[in-house]
């Protein structure tokens, strides 16, 4: 019995003991492993010429995975049906490639595996890989090399596809829209340059695309574009710069959704200024209608009245003297629109700006005798009203004061909505800072030629808060009451003189207005007044802010011009 209680006791104590050596840790592993995979053969061997096989097999000195493989890895020319590759999902010494197209004759192809090759243990990537071969003799060798930008924005996208098309008897500017092109590359997801490298040499047309359906054609409803609006000599020692755009789409408009008794919503895309609206029906004499629409909003309203006795309603949509489309709409038995009101100023109203109210029902009609604004002191405040029917909104304007509070009562009758119906008692209560609230940007443009400027200031999303128009000669600007914040300023180039940004066109071969930001992020403080000098010929977009390109500035409290 003893000598079984001793051998309980010998074996709890070794548990005891191991479990105390598991607590006080495990011997440290060796370095860690920063080195990426190395390349090893390639059965046929890389850079191969007079190709014709139909599997590839590339080897390396470790186990690798692809990573993202579909983001980055570019085959030039592209395959259609594409190329399999394994390994997909777990890890291997290889990758397999089995090419399911007919190859070209005498062509050069690049399998480009951007990041996607990494090692099995610490995923360090073996970075831009490729594998070269050639139907032909040889392997081309020429390069066409540039930068993306973007049209608005400071940094263009990432993954951003490149291509050149042969400008050859066939091409046509139509051809991005249905033909993959000759030779393909892509950004990937960290650099702003690109480069077509394998090329042979000849005439190409030079675009690129945010094509995130990742099918080299472009969708004007989807992607970006850029282009180069001449044609390219390869070889040629020039570095080419691509400016991403948005275009807007055609006006188009889609089918008509009754919403309310006397309102129907119209689905559009497109420029929406030019856009009519004609209810074809019999009308009765005293008949009326108004399209309004909302700035972030997608589609129009149609109001009518009286209302009308048939069943169905036929419209005609049309943009300018052009007919678009005929809609036949079978009306609905649904209730009537009701009116409400939302003010778009809420506790504190910027000094200077109006007092903005948008209504559920267009209002047509203001009475100003029922509308007052009194200040703190119960003195009343003179006052201008300006409607926006095709806005469902209006405005109160009066000249505001620093730090003070007003009160705004709109009596009964004071509005009258399309539909003639009246508000009952409306009561706002708002209040204006102190000008020491807010900050203030002197804006000084030096080297300025190319007149009519939008000058604005931009947050970081680029949201528009201040703007300013620029005409020959103008050089300071002064933007006051900037709320606390971080901004941007940037200029439009206004190459048509019309007050607005225009983006391109690529069909039309229309590059969008370039916008020129200055090449630094400016920190607005409240009570402050900052002195920047724009040199533009300094403000190149793509290169980091440093001390040497970064202008000189010059900041002060800020002091309120009278």
């Amino acid at each position: 019995m003893l000598k079984k209680i001793s051998y309980l006791l010998a074996t709890l104590f070794l548990l005891l003991l191991v479990v105390n050596c598991a607590k006080r840790g495990s011997p440290e592993g060796g370095p860690k492993d920063m080195d990426p995979p190395v390349f090893v053969s390639a059965d046929p061997p890389n850079y191969s010429i007079n190709f014709d096989a139909k599997e590839i097999r590339i080897s390396f000195d470790e186990l690798i995975k692809l990573k993202e493989l579909q983001k980055n890895l570019i085959i030039s020319p592209p395959l259609d049906p594409p190329a399999l590759i394994t390994p997909l999902g777990g890890a291997s010494k290889s990758i397999g490639i089995s090419i399911e197209d007919t190859l070209l004759p005498n062509t050069t192809y690049v399998f480009n595996f951007g990041n996607s090759v990494v090692d099995n243990n610490e995923s360090n990537p073996f970075s831009f890989f490729k594998y070269v071969m050639s139907t032909g003799d040889y392997i081309d060798s020429l390069t066409v090399k540039g930068q993306i930008r973007d049209a608005l924005q400071q940094e263009p996208d990432d993954f951003v596809t490149v291509m050149l098309y042969e400008a050859d008897s066939t091409y046509t500017d139509s051809i991005i829209y249905k033909t993959v092109p000759r030779y393909v590359t892509n950004t990937l997801d960290s650099s702003t340059t690109f480069e077509l490298t394998n090329v042979r040499a000849g005439r190409y047309r030079l675009a690129a695309l945010k094509d995130d359906a990742s099918n080299y054609t472009f969708q004007p409803d989807k992607d970006k574009i850029a282009f180069y609006d001449q044609v390219i000599e390869v070889p040629k020692d020039t570095s080419y710069t691509l400016t991403l755009f948005m275009q807007n789409p055609p006006l188009k408009a889609g089918r008509p959704v009754q919403t309310r008794i006397q309102r129907v919503a119209f689905p559009f895309t497109g420029n929406r200024d030019s856009i009519s609206i004609n209810l074809m029906n019999d009308k009765p004499a005293d008949f009326e209608s108004l399209i309004t629409y909302k700035q972030d909003q997608d589609s129009l309203r149609y109001w009518y009245r009286p209302e009308i006795a048939q069943d169905s309603i036929i419209f005609e949509v049309g943009a300018g003297a052009s007919k678009l489309d005929t809609f036949y709409l079978r009306k609905r038995p649904l209730r009537p629109d009701s009116l409400a009101f939302n003010a778009l100023s809420r506790g504190t109203l910027k000094l200077g700006d109006p007092f903005a109210i948008e209504s559920t029902i267009p209002v047509v009609g203001i009475d100003s005798n029922k509308i007052s604004i009194t200040k703190a002191d119960s003195l009343n405040v003179d006052f201008k009203t300006e409607l926006f029917p095709k806005k469902s909104s209006f405005q109160i304007d009066f000249k505001t004061e620093e730090a003070t509070n007003y009160q705004i009562t709109l009596l009964p009758e004071a509005l009258t909505d399309f539909f003639g119906t009246t508000n009952d008692t409306l009561y706002y209560e708002v209040q204006t800072k102190e000008i020491a609230d807010y900050g203030e940007l002197k804006l000084t443009l030096q080297e300025a030629d190319n007149y009519p400027y939008i000058v604005q200031v931009v947050t970081e999303k680029g949201d528009v808060v201040e703007e300013q128009y620029a005409e020959e000669g103008k050089t300071v600007f002064n933007f006051g009451l900037v709320e606390p914040g971080s901004y941007y300023a940037r200029l439009i180039l206004d190459a048509n003189a019309n007050g607005t940004y225009d983006t391109g066109n690529y069909l039309k071969q229309m590059q969008p207005e370039a916008i020129i930001y200055y090449p630094k992020l400016l920190d607005l403080r409240s009570g402050w007044s900052q002195d920047e000098t724009f040199i533009l010929s300094q403000a190149v977009t793509d290169l980091p802010v440093t001390e040497e390109t970064t202008p000189e500035d010059q900041s002060g409290p800020y002091q309120p011009e009278n």
